[in-house]
């Protein structure tokens, strides 16, 4: 099968005008830095965070240069902590007034076989993919049910919370649980005028990606995709821009694949 060329860059339709998004793990090239850039597009003033200060604050400087710097601000956050998801969001609020989007987009990833795992290794991915979006999913409803004016959390999960791949027990069981997650926390957020949804990606190409997986594996992976190619980081937020936005204003509690390989 020749792969499919990836699609024309679609420009903003302002679907997300005067809102104020906070999306963590936004540093870089992969779906959080896409995710922030589509946002800014869509007339969103952003606050993006993430746990690399340096290219926090390239990400954050190039982006604001190109759009303004009243639309962008760019705070360290580490998901694990507690004190850090909090000033994120104060920084949200006392800048722009509001809070009306979250973008659960941190996560950790890894390979090792199950005989070979390290509690530590599974306790660190559970801890930054699940953990973290359970911190910042109760940090962000308990503002928005504060303040009363509703809002969107979308979620960043993965086929493989649906289906198996070797070494990948505790990445599958975070992105499981972060799936889980979000159907619950959905359930008690309706009656605040809150929606939380979720993506599932399957392989978005990044450069970080590239550095820990096995060109075979990606070959590999890339050949069971439909298009046969993999995605392009802004064709994953596109779809959390939807999920954002008032097209989607009776979806809530659902995980949305990004991907054909959802089984």
């Amino acid at each position: 099968m020749t792969p499919a060329p990836p699609p024309p860059y679609v420009p903003g339709h302002d679907l997300l005008a005067g809102r104020t998004a906070v999306v963590t793990a936004a540093a870089g090239a992969g779906i959080g830095g896409a995710t922030a850039r589509r946002f800014l597009e869509e007339g969103a003033r952003i606050v993006i965070g993430d746990a690399h200060p340096r290219r926090l604050k390239e990400s954050a400087d190039a982006l604001a240069e190109e759009f303004g710097p009243d639309k962008v601000t760019g705070l360290p956050c580490d998901v694990t902590d507690e004190d850090q998801v909090s000033a994120l969001l104060d920084l949200a609020e006392e800048r722009h007034g509001r809070l009306d989007i979250f973008v659960n987009n941190a996560g950790l990833g890894g390979t090792a076989d199950l005989v070979d795992m390290t509690d530590a290794q599974w306790t660190k991915v559970l801890d930054v993919t699940l953990n973290g979006t359970f911190r910042c999913t109760r940090a962000a409803l308990r503002r928005m049910k504060a303040t009363g004016n509703g809002g969107v959390i979308v979620n960043n999960a993965s086929v493989v919370g649906w289906r198996a791949q070797r070494g990948q027990a505790h990445y599958a069981a975070a992105k499981a649980g972060v799936m889980a997650l979000t159907r619950c926390a959905a359930m008690e957020a309706a009656e605040y005028g809150v929606r939380i949804n979720a993506v599932s990606p399957s392989l978005a190409m990044h450069p970080h990606l590239v550095k820990v997986t096995t060109p075979e594996l990606l070959a590999e992976l890339t050949e069971k995709e439909a298009f046969g190619r993999y995605a392009e980081p802004w064709e994953v937020a596109n779809v959390i821009v939807f999920l954002a936005s008032d097209y989607a204003s009776y979806m809530t509690g659902e995980t949305v694949s990004v991907s054909s390989q959802h089984a």
